[in-house]
């Protein structure tokens, strides 16, 4: 059935209609909480809340808008809460580094490559950035939204998703490059990026049915 008469049953109050859209989404919510929080246990709770809170939110749900964006954007949302609740913070960019770092003439490195062993060693590094820089990357590499898709599902300006992004970048050069220095690697120095991921089939897991 096409996805746009579950939605339109789930939204009538039909708990299968919903069910059946739970089942087409519940990896990539769960693969978002779980890369967002890094602990299985967590990342099934965050999907289960996902779903809930989707559910009872249904009504404000608009025909104009992606529904995947649209369920992203409830698990991101509860996944910053989360690790909010685990002392850490979101952070913010203030406008003159994000005047500076649109400004830069220096060029994106999105035409090299981020080459590791296997998907742990770039789950190591993802864990080690702030949760905004996180979730840009994930919904980026790991869900293929577009910049303008994160905005939506973030809340942020297209331009702060572009800095972040770019910033994201760096920050796990850097970090691989150190991984790799410090394994006995010659990884060369800033020059890494996102360019390829292996998706992260190993940690795929269904949730229950949002009841």
């Amino acid at each position: 059935m096409e996805e746009s008469l579950l939605i339109a049953r789930a939204q009538r109050g039909d708990q299968s209609g919903f069910a059946q859209l739970v089942e087409m989404y519940q990896t990539p919510v769960y693969n978002l909480a779980y890369r967002m929080l890094s602990n299985v246990n967590d990342a099934e709770d965050a999907a289960q809340e996902t779903f809930l809170r989707a559910f009872a939110q249904l009504k404000t749900f608009r025909v104009d808008q992606k529904f995947a964006t649209w369920l992203l954007s409830i698990c991101a949302h509860h996944c910053i809460d989360r690790l909010r609740r685990r002392k850490f913070f979101w952070l913010s960019l203030e406008d003159k580094v994000l005047e500076e770092a649109l400004a830069s003439d220096a060029p994106e490195p999105d035409d090299v490559a981020l080459r590791a062993e296997n998907a742990h060693e770039i789950a190591q590094s993802l864990e080690r950035l702030a949760p905004a820089y996180r979730l840009v990357v994930v919904l980026k590499y790991w869900h293929d939204q577009s910049v303008e898709e994160i905005a939506r599902t973030t809340g942020d300006s297209v331009s702060a998703v572009k800095v972040k992004l770019h910033r994201a970048r760096k920050m796990l050069a850097r970090e691989m490059t150190t991984q790799s220095k410090a394994e006995g690697g010659r990884m060369k120095d800033e020059k890494a990026t996102l360019s390829f991921i292996p998706h992260p089939s190993s940690f795929e897991r269904e949730v229950t049915h949002a009841r």
